[in-house]
């Protein structure tokens, strides 16, 4: 039921059919899912409609039948929604909606979502159980971050319920909880490499808070990420932990928070147990954390860090070529850095409503994990260029462009609140990579009804994602706008 009804939620459908879908799914006239091993073919329940019968099977536990099942609901809604006229479409979309995805999710999408659950779950137990387990571990335990970043994650969900209703137990699931404890622990080393750089504590220090409790997105976006080394050091650490954990056979009873917590769900009597777990959880964190602080003093995929260890203060040789100026003046033992910026006037990107970041409703922006700026509640679907600059990349999904300035500003213009899932269909981009921009030039154009209809929020947010060489952003307007109207000033080192 959880499954369905949140399907139709993240689809933007009718959520109360996703929670009958689940019934249905689940409902006491069907011989229970983990009855069906230890019942005889000849005394399995069935419905009996002449020219052919089904089996009255439920469903519980497995989780790829009620995420097929709850997929084809929502899009046949959606187009049910399209044709049928408005005034009876209260009574026949539902009918017509639900009906089909029953007979469908019985007949054709729950044995299918079985067999290919349990397939997957005997792959990756196999994966975990053979004579090559120690390279399987190493490399989903080293990769496990980069599903994150690209959403792909929430699939393992799926495979460690289905191992546990295969097996008793999953052993994928502790690897994910190391997996967030590597990631927290490279971000600690960063606090440890950037001590006395009070702005980025402000990021960092909340974000390894969140890893070590099983969030990991605020330091990968907001710290791991944007340096390189951090990440490939907490991936080498997460993949060596889940290694270790994986030779000893620990298995998890169950999912739920992952990092420092996650011993909570670890099967403290079979293969090591919590001892085997809290050994690999030291691994996670003092892998990383070395690792990290040996590629920054060697100089290993840092090529964009910004700090200085001399003197503590953001330091970078590119910002002579973005016209900044640095001289360090000594005085004693003391070293004052004095900086020269240059104004970036800001424009508005789209005609609607400005408010500052902290009032979207994303805390990957509102909480300026990507960096300084502001957003537009946009009113038409054209999208202009907030700055002069050059188009450096177009997201493949179409939803976010990067802009670089003359003055060495990095500007995303990302178009809706994780729109990335909409893969391109709400957005028309009018320019190309290398182009050169102005606030007059038209960039993309956004249905914003498209957006709406599928559940996402349809804000504009323009973020200065090197927020290293941004020393001070002013709106100078807010409330309505128009296209190209300027609203505020940067100021770049």
């Amino acid at each position: 039921m959880g499954i369905t009804w949140s399907v139709t939620r993240k689809m933007g459908t009718t959520q109360i059919l996703g929670i009958i879908l689940g019934i249905t799914l689940v409902s006491p006239q069907l011989l229970n899912a983990y009855a069906v091993g230890g019942t005889a073919a000849a005394d399995i329940p069935f419905w009996d409609f002449g020219f052919a019968q089904i089996d009255k099977i439920g469903y519980q536990a497995q989780v790829i039948p009620a995420m097929l099942a709850g997929f084809m609901l929502a899009y046949l809604e959606r187009w049910l929604r399209k044709r049928i006229p408005e005034a009876v479409s209260m009574i026949f979309v539902p009918l017509l909606s639900l009906l089909p995805t029953i007979l469908a999710a019985h007949i054709i999408l729950g044995p299918f979502g079985w067999w290919l659950g349990s397939g997957i779950s005997a792959i990756v137990n196999a994966g975990l159980t053979s004579s090559v387990s120690w390279l399987f571990s190493f490399i989903f335990g080293g990769l496990y971050a980069p599903l994150v970043i690209t959403g792909l994650h929430h699939m393992t969900n799926a495979i460690d319920m289905q191992l546990i209703a295969d097996f008793g137990s999953t052993n994928l699931w502790p690897m994910i909880a190391l997996s967030n404890i590597a990631q927290g622990s490279a971000v600690l080393a960063v606090i440890f490499l950037h001590r006395g750089n009070e702005k980025e504590e402000q990021v960092s220090i909340p974000a390894t808070i969140s890893c070590y409790l099983g969030v990991t997105e605020p330091a990968m976006f907001g710290i791991n990420l944007k340096y390189v080394y951090p990440f490939v050091a907490a991936m080498i650490g997460s993949g060596l932990a889940g290694m270790f954990n994986n030779l000893m056979g620990v298995r998890a009873n169950a999912i739920g928070v992952g990092g420092l917590p996650g011993i909570l769900a670890i099967n403290g009597t079979e293969g090591g147990g919590w001892l085997a777990f809290g050994i690999a959880m030291g691994i996670a964190i003092v892998v990383p954390f070395g690792l990290t602080v040996v590629f920054r003093r060697q100089g290993i995929f840092n090529k964009i860090d910004p700090v200085d260890e001399v003197t503590g203060n953001l330091y970078a040789e590119e910002f002579a070529t973005a016209g900044a100026s640095i001289q360090n003046v000594a005085a004693g033992s003391a070293t004052t850095t004095v900086y020269a910026t240059e104004t970036e006037r800001i424009f508005a990107p789209a005609a609607g409503d400005v408010i500052a970041i902290g009032e979207v409703a994303d805390p990957v922006f509102s909480k300026k994990m990507m960096g300084d700026g502001f957003a537009v509640r946009p009113t038409s679907g054209q999208i202009y260029a907030p700055v002069a600059g050059k188009v450096t990349s177009i997201f493949e999904t179409k939803h976010a462009i990067g802009i670089l300035t003359k003055t060495g500003a990095e500007v995303l213009v990302h178009m809706g609140l994780d729109t990335v899932k909409l893969k391109g269909a709400p957005f028309d981009i009018k320019v190309r990579e290398g182009d050169e921009v102005t606030p007059q030039t038209l960039l993309a154009e956004m249905d914003l009804k498209a957006v709406k209809a599928a559940g996402k929020a349809t804000d504009v947010v323009v973020v200065f994602t090197n927020d290293e060489k941004i020393s001070g952003l002013t709106l100078v307007k807010t409330g309505i706008i128009k296209p190209q109207e300027e609203i505020g000033t940067a100021e770049i080192l």
